[in-house]
């Protein structure tokens, strides 16, 4: 059987992350140090390990057939290429940032301004949607030097924590997007290739799914049932089961991880008791 190929970053944290969701989706990659690409054990899948920046090229030619890659670099060196599944980590912004003693406050202040960027097809795009007219200054890494050595008025680069800006004296004053790592796929995959792809897609949504809900067990009094149950989601509805003290029934639900204080506190103010919370490995729906 043909192995589906799917590209990764070579090293870094969106390596690490797209490792470990190949993992949690039960596929057992053997891969050594240094390795360009490897083979999973046991599934039909291909691994191959490249620079970020040259992975779009890799998609377009048919190279691989699939790849995990942030969606920055997407926008930037592969607008023509489609994804079909957001991944939900390796998350950041795309920002414009100016030192903090600049009078500059929005893009505006930045017509006529030199702006230092790895990315100047995504910049040049927001430029002109803006109609704002400033010279960019294409270097790779170390962008957030740039004003401090005389080379620009401004930068624009991901940001994450805002630690790096901090650090440089730097603050962001436009966001043009925000990205996280996407499953992007190439225009000249096979029907064979698809056909694997829809699994690989099935299981992480299972997996993601799982990442961002909670099962919750409760005890609740049975007059106060209905109330209860109103405050939880669930899937379709709360599974109810009566427990041996009379009166009182146990509760069985899914709840979504972000809203989870919050309907802790209703279901407490509701009556609820004993309310048990569990992490979610994958939610096949």
């Amino acid at each position: 059987m043909k192995k589906i190929r799917i590209a990764v970053q070579k090293s870094g944290r969106l390596n690490e992350d797209s490792m470990r969701i190949l993992k949690e989706i039960g596929i057992a990659i053997d891969n050594g140090k240094d390795q360009l690409k490897a083979s999973a054990r046991n599934f039909p899948l291909e691994v191959f390990y490249l620079r970020n920046g040259d992975i779009p090229q890799y998609l377009r030619d048919g190279v691989v057939d699939v790849a995990i890659i942030g969606e920055n670099v997407l926008i930037e060196k592969g607008s023509d290429l489609q994804f079909v599944e957001r991944l939900g980590f390796s998350k950041c912004k795309v920002s414009i940032a100016v030192p903090k003693s600049s009078k500059a406050n929005s893009l505006k202040d930045l017509a006529g301004k030199r702006i230092a960027t790895s990315y100047p097809n995504t910049v040049q795009k927001y430029l002109q949607q803006n109609a704002i007219d400033a010279n960019l200054h294409t270097i790779s890494g170390s962008v957030e030097i740039a004003p401090s050595i005389g080379l620009a008025d401004g930068i624009c680069d991901i940001v994450s924590s805002g630690s790096t800006l901090f650090k440089n004296g730097l603050k962001e004053i436009e966001v043009l997007f925000e990205s996280e790592a996407v499953l992007a796929v190439s225009p000249l995959i096979s029907e064979e290739m698809s056909t694997i792809l829809e699994k690989i897609q099935f299981r992480i949504k299972a997996v993601l799914k799982g990442r961002n809900s909670k099962y919750i067990l409760l005890n609740a009094p049975n007059d106060k049932l209905s109330e209860i149950i109103s405050v939880l989601p669930g899937m379709k509805s709360p599974t109810v089961l009566p427990l041996a003290k009379n009166g009182w029934s146990s509760v069985h639900s899914v709840i979504d991880k972000g809203q989870f204080w919050e309907i802790i506190d209703e279901l407490k103010a509701s009556g609820a008791e004993g309310i048990l919370v569990c992490p979610i490995e994958n939610m096949v729906i």
